[in-house]
């Protein structure tokens, strides 16, 4: 009996679903496939990315390896540089010591008997000095060094000793000096030209510069006559391992500004130094000669004890050949020296009359370059100038001539701001100090002075000037106690 219609459809139904079915299955399938292919090229490709990764990072271990070997070799190898510049260094601290000697030379005067031996007595100088510092370094003599420096105004220094009467020509100074220098290698002698800061501060920038140094085992310093250098050894006091280093040698007697500072103290002036300061005795001279006679006649002559105004004694004998001498050296030992009052009273002089009488003297002209011209200077503004002191000072040159052109490396004030009149006060100070080049120098704005300022009435007021005589107008006359720079 055969299937109705409907049956066969209903089976061709069935099998167009299970086609469907099926192609939908193949194409699962398919996609399965192909989405695994992809998985598994991405996978691939990654692991190729990480293999490389991880052979550079075996090639960066390797290289960080040996430069960690290097770097642990450089270490070695830098500190067994280090121990043996330790070595080195302990080697050179305790086996090349050395003194330093700086000598103020303008007050702490070497012997006039070594100086007036020329080049033999710089030698002998040289020599004796240093072997009097190894005898104090007991038995580190053998390996300390010593360095001296001697800084000094020799042109004025030697005018000095000459009218002092120790020395006969001045160039036997400079011979001196020669034979000193030529004595050991270390030994030296600094000319400074004029003006004594030039001389303070060598010496206080130099001593600074050696304490900085620990192979300097012991700084002297010829310095006893300068009460000045009390707050310079204060300030190096603070630290008690420099004052330990520091010793003041003596020439003349240490002044008590310094030994109340607490400083030690050394005296060479057996062999050495001597222990008087130098005096003008030409000005002596002049000022003591209308007070000797030497006439046979009654006179009254004075007589000087202990440095007192004279006592005047009648006398009928003739003055003995020696009195002009024993009364010289009396005077010499005389501060100030003394005085006659005459008894006799003037008769007074019309004025007008004395005026007629003495005829007008023509204007000095000391050179080239001529006079000065005058400051009028406040006496307040230049009292508080006058009260700064060391690293407080005004620096002339930044203030009257600016800006200073040492900068930073001034020792001296610059950031001060001076009124007019201290302005005057500054400039009066600076001319107090000799221009090095005199009436030849050609300095428009030159803040030294090239004559002495203190002449008044014919008389240098100063009593420790500066200035030589030729800067002075001529017949000029000094205070009895004049003794130059050198030996204030």
């Amino acid at each position: 009996m055969a299937a109705p219609e409907s049956d066969l459809m209903a089976f061709y139904q069935r099998f167009q679903t299970l086609s469907l079915f099926n192609d939908s299955s193949a194409r699962l399938i398919e996609d399965l496939l192909l989405y695994s292919k992809n998985v598994e090229d991405a996978l691939r490709e990654e692991n190729r990315a990480l293999r490389r990764q991880l052979t550079d990072a075996q090639l960066d271990l390797e290289d960080a390896t040996r430069s960690r070997r290097d770097l642990q070799q450089q270490v070695a190898n830098t500190e067994s540089r280090n121990r043996d510049l330790a070595q080195d260094n302990h080697h050179l601290k305790n086996n090349n010591p050395f003194v330093v000697v700086l000598i103020d030379g303008d007050c702490c005067l070497f012997k006039e008997a070594l100086i007036r031996q020329g080049v033999e007595g710089g030698k002998k100088a040289a020599y004796a000095l240093r072997s009097a510092i190894l005898e104090q370094c007991g038995d580190f003599a053998g390996n300390m060094e010593v360095i001296a420096k001697v800084y000094a105004n020799l042109g004025g220094l030697a005018k000095a000793m000459r009218r002092n009467g120790c020395l006969e020509a001045e160039e036997t100074l400079k011979e001196f000096t020669i034979g000193f220098t030529q004595g050991k290698a270390t030994f030296d002698f600094v000319d400074v030209g004029h003006g004594k800061e030039r001389a303070d501060n060598k010496i206080k920038e130099t001593a600074k510069w050696n304490l900085r140094n620990y192979n300097c085992k012991q700084l002297l310093l010829g310095i006893s006559h300068d009460a000045g250098y009390a707050p310079f050894l204060d300030e190096l006091f603070q630290d008690e391992t420099k004052k330990r280093r520091v010793t003041v040698v003596e020439g003349v007697p240490t002044v008590r500004e310094l030994a109340s500072t607490g400083v030690n103290i050394l005296n060479f002036n057996d062999e050495i130094f001597r222990s008087e300061k130098l005096v003008d005795r030409t000005s002596l001279r002049t000022n003591t000669s209308p007070l000797i006679t030497t006439s046979s006649s009654s006179t009254t002559t004075p007589t000087v004890s202990n440095g007192n105004l004279p006592t005047p004694t009648s006398s009928t004998t003739s003055t003995p050949a020696n009195a002009t001498a024993s009364y010289a050296g009396a005077i010499g030992n005389a501060s100030p020296p003394p005085k006659i009052t005459l008894p006799i009273q003037p008769r007074p002089v019309n004025a007008n009359a004395r005026a007629s009488a003495t005829p007008k003297q023509p204007a000095w002209n000391p050179g080239p370059r001529g006079l000065d011209p005058p400051i009028k200077v406040s006496p307040a503004a230049l009292e508080s100038i006058k009260k700064r002191k060391d690293n407080n000072k005004l620096c002339n040159n930044h203030y009257l001539r600016g800006p200073c052109s040492k900068g930073d490396a001034c020792c001296f004030e610059h950031k001060y701001k001076p009124s007019k009149e201290e302005i005057d006060a500054i400039a009066f100070l600076a001319r107090l100090n000799p221009c090095t080049s005199g009436q030849d120098c050609d300095v428009e704005d030159c803040i030294y002075g090239h004559h002495c300022p203190n002449v008044k009435d014919g008389v240098c007021t100063h009593p420790y000037c500066k200035f030589e005589d030729a800067d002075h107008p001529p017949g000029t006359k000094y205070r009895s106690t004049k003794t130059y720079d050198y030996f204030s």
